[in-house]
């Protein structure tokens, strides 16, 4: 697939020949205990859920933590994932 980077994440994307997205998320054991990693598994999935509507269609995407990422308030993640996003074309129904 294809991927972007930035200081808090990695976004990987590949087409999956659906009409659906789906979304696998990896957060390393060097982020810290289960609970650290476990909280910022539901803040990547509520980004995800709550800017859906704006993905484009038909995509297997995965997004990795990076371990600044750990230190980071909501909205800077949120900012990071959907920047990422849209540097590939992945937001607005766009295909890359």
């Amino acid at each position: 697939g294809t991927s972007a980077a930035n200081r808090y994440l990695v976004l990987y994307y590949r087409r999956n020949g659906s009409n659906e997205n789906r979304i696998g998320l990896t957060v390393g054991a060097k982020l810290g205990c289960a609970v650290r990693r476990n909280r910022m598994r539901r803040r990547l999935r509520e980004i995800y859920r709550l800017h859906e509507a704006q993905f484009a269609r038909g995509y297997d995407i995965v997004v990795v933590a990076r371990t600044r990422a750990i230190g980071a308030d909501y909205a800077a993640l949120e900012r990071a994932y959907l920047s990422l996003a849209a540097k590939l074309g992945l937001l607005g129904g766009q295909t890359a």
